[in-house]
């Protein structure tokens, strides 16, 4: 049995605690010991040591009804909850909670998928149901509708879209595409969001505000609150669809491409997400990096342009897809291609071309809705295990795009690591993922890679650029650089998280939102 208890909190009171909860879940479902799997919530991917957010305990409610007297007896007795849904996002901290000791609440076994409309295209599902879980279900029942998957199609449909990831087909946003939230407070009050706050409402999925004040978003990356259900918009499968690759031979290409990719995604002509994943990003989901350098610090020039012609791979790659009738997706192809060919040395890759390329075989299937794991390939390129995600945010543009490459590679190099990255061009914004990875059993480049996250941090900041989420390790010092006025947003956020949950017992300290001020 774990001897950790959560801070503030009795050994007494825990154990009673913990025997309140089995005698409500059954005594599989509070897992408290390594024999148990207690080591499947702590965060083994980041640069600091997992014990510093091993969970003292963890708790597996089935429904809304068990998670409600759990919630209640961890209110009573001040129990911190960590609440996940599918934990998979590992960089960005996985299961783990914040801080050691705290409880996970695991709403893995909350999967059940509550409804398909096939007519006006929603789903209604529960936190624990996973891209694939959805995607199954609407093939086995032949209903013509496309989800739209994060990465690891593991995930929690829910979870991300909570999270405000982002996918590949033109529903790509997840959280604008969710409608309607049931939410449980702290003291287990049960309410819902929107049009489904009425008796009996037949349009709780299809308007998102009704009536007052809309809330929805107070739930999204918070800890006021435990979304329970939620209605998500699927895709009618289209009449047509074509992905695209062009590959792009210079690093200085970034800077055209990203002027080039905003008229057409503000003018809708490519209606998905955008990504121009960098050489090694896409050449990782194939090979190691020890198959063409294996030496300290980050790959030379010579290797990687050796890796880039054998795989026949840009430096950046534009990677998108066209939807609809094959006359608007001909039409727009014209347009796209007639604007990149601009740039010296694009090469143009279509549907079924690059037959046996990995990368772009995974690409398509996730442009289409169709969930699979296969960007985990990125794990093997340098081993060790070591991940985390720096996603600052800015605008598209050229300037930018180079701007944040260039000082985002300058760091990374001057701390031994490779540039690992891509750029996802939304409706006006141009999110920016570098994936900083390390060999999680070397301890200095382990101490290293957490210097340079908390280095970029800063220097993102002090130029504008602030990142939409993080690993729980960052959370703080990242809520930090959103001060306008005298930290004004984050007391507002503290204000509320003592009205709706004042003894703060609700995922302390997600995003940087502690139960109290210290």
């Amino acid at each position: 049995m774990s001897t950790r208890v959560p801070q503030g909190v009795s050994a007494e009171v825990f154990e009673d605690a913990k025997a309140r909860m089995r005698a409500v879940v059954g005594r599989r479902w509070v897992i408290d010991e390594e024999s148990q799997g207690l080591a499947s919530y702590y965060d083994i991917y980041s640069p600091a040591s997992e014990m510093t957010t091993a969970p003292s305990a963890a708790v597996a409610p089935a429904n809304v009804e068990e998670l409600q007297r759990v919630v209640v007896i961890a209110h009573e007795l001040g129990i911190p909850l960590w609440t996940t849904s599918a934990g998979k996002n590992y960089a960005y901290g996985g299961p783990a909670p914040r801080e050691a000791g705290m409880v996970v609440l695991d709403l893995k076994r909350m999967n059940r998928v509550l409804e398909v409309d096939t007519e006006s295209a929603y789903a209604v599902v529960e936190p624990g149901v996973s891209y694939f879980q959805l995607y199954e279900h609407l093939q086995k029942n032949k209903i013509p509708l496309w989800i739209d998957c994060a990465a690891p199609g593991w995930g929690s449909v829910l979870g991300n879209a909570s999270e405000r990831g982002v996918g590949y087909t033109p529903y790509g946003d997840h959280w604008m595409m969710q409608c309607g939230l049931e939410v449980m407070l702290a003291d287990g009050t049960l309410f819902r969001t929107g049009m489904g706050a009425m008796e009996n409402s037949n349009t709780w999925n299809l308007f998102k505000y009704g009536y007052g004040p809309y809330l929805d978003g107070i739930f999204s990356q918070s800890n006021f609150g435990i979304i329970t259900k939620m209605g998500i918009w699927l895709m009618p499968e289209p009449p047509g669809h074509m992905p695209f690759m062009i590959t792009l031979p210079r690093e200085d290409d970034l800077h055209m491409a990203t002027d080039i990719l905003r008229p057409l995604k503000i003018n809708m002509v490519i209606p998905n997400g955008v990504l121009t994943p960098d050489l090694i990003w896409e050449s990782a989901t194939k090979v190691p990096r020890s198959k063409y350098y294996t030496g300290k610090g980050p790959m030379p020039d010579s290797a990687r342009k050796k890796m880039a012609k054998d795989l026949d791979m840009g430096q950046w790659n534009v990677i998108a897809g066209l939807y609809g009738p094959q006359p608007i997706i001909d039409a727009n192809w014209g347009v796209i291609r007639d604007a990149f060919a601009k740039i010296p040395g694009a090469k143009f890759y279509t549907g079924d071309d690059r037959p046996g390329d990995v990368s772009w075989e995974y690409r398509k299937k996730l442009m289409r809705g169709e969930p699979n794991l296969t960007e985990f390939n990125l794990m093997n390129w340098v081993g060790g295990g070591g991940h985390v995600n720096f996603s600052p945010i800015s605008p598209t543009t050229g300037d930018d795009a180079v701007k944040q490459y260039e000082m985002i590679r300058s760091r990374a190099h001057e701390y031994g690591f490779d540039y690992m990255g891509e750029f996802a061009v939304g409706w006006r914004e141009m999110h920016h993922i570098f994936m900083l990875m390390f060999n999680r059993t070397d301890e200095a480049e382990t101490k290293r890679a957490y210097e340079l996250f908390s280095l970029l941090i800063d220097e993102a900041a002090a130029e504008g650029y602030g990142e939409y989420r993080t690993n729980l390790h960052y959370m703080d010092h990242i809520a930090k650089t959103y001060g306008y006025n005298d930290d004004a947003l984050w007391k507002l956020h503290r204000r509320i998280k003592r009205a709706l949950d004042p003894k703060g017992i609700l995922s302390p300290g997600k995003q940087g939102i502690w139960p109290l001020e210290s």
